[in-house]
């Protein structure tokens, strides 16, 4: 009896892993590609062949799976993507803040490029305690702190403040390439040299 009810249970947590598996993923290609606010439920459970209840189940409400989507993409793109290329590709930390806008380059030219994720959900979500928008700044905030921490190993004179400027740098080309400019990477890029030159170092130059 014991091992027909623990067979019982393995079997339904691999569907339910399998099931919620199945609406990350569905979430997540949605999500980036159309924003939040485009994709309804009925959708996300349509494409990944789901129950509405199955979903509700694991996300009681579309704002518990937006968080949970861009917390996703934080893992995904900032994490797995962004920073690890960056640190591949740069020896020094200014090479690396540079390579940021290599690795955007190529990200602009690939076919299915959908722009920044956190700042659309930012736009959608204009309601200051909104908990989207608080996830939104939060991964933002994730970005920037990889930024300033590769400005400090640059030993520029205002971390925090160089690694806003470098941020805007970012996202401004990422709305210029989701605009139409493929060359946007290339003349952030520029424009990034002028800012390391203008932002100064203290102590030995790295």
């Amino acid at each position: 009896m014991r091992t027909g009810l623990s067979a019982h249970h393995h079997q339904s947590a691999t569907r339910s892993i399998g099931a919620r598996e199945r609406i990350d993923r569905t979430a997540y290609e949605l999500f980036s590609r159309h924003g939040i606010r485009a994709v309804g439920i009925d959708t996300v459970v349509a494409r990944a062949g789901v129950a509405k209840m199955t979903l509700y189940r694991h996300y009681p409400s579309k704002d518990e799976l937006a968080v949970a989507f861009l917390r996703r993409r934080e893992e995904l793109w900032t994490r797995s993507w962004l920073q690890q290329d960056v640190e591949r590709r740069g020896r020094t930390p200014r090479a690396k803040l540079l390579a940021i806008f290599d690795v955007f380059d190529k990200w602009f030219r690939r076919s299915d490029f959908e722009g920044c994720s956190f700042v659309k959900a930012l736009l959608e979500h204009g309601v200051r305690g909104h908990r989207v928008r608080i996830a939104a700044v939060r991964h933002l905030d994730t970005i920037r702190t990889f930024v300033k921490r590769l400005a400090e190993e640059a030993r520029m004179r205002d971390p925090d403040g160089f690694a806003r400027q470098w941020q805007m740098l970012m996202a401004g080309c990422i709305v210029a390439a989701h605009a139409g400019d493929r060359e946007a990477a290339k003349r952030a890029k520029k424009a990034g040299r002028l800012l390391l030159a203008a932002g100064g170092r203290t102590g030995r130059r790295k």
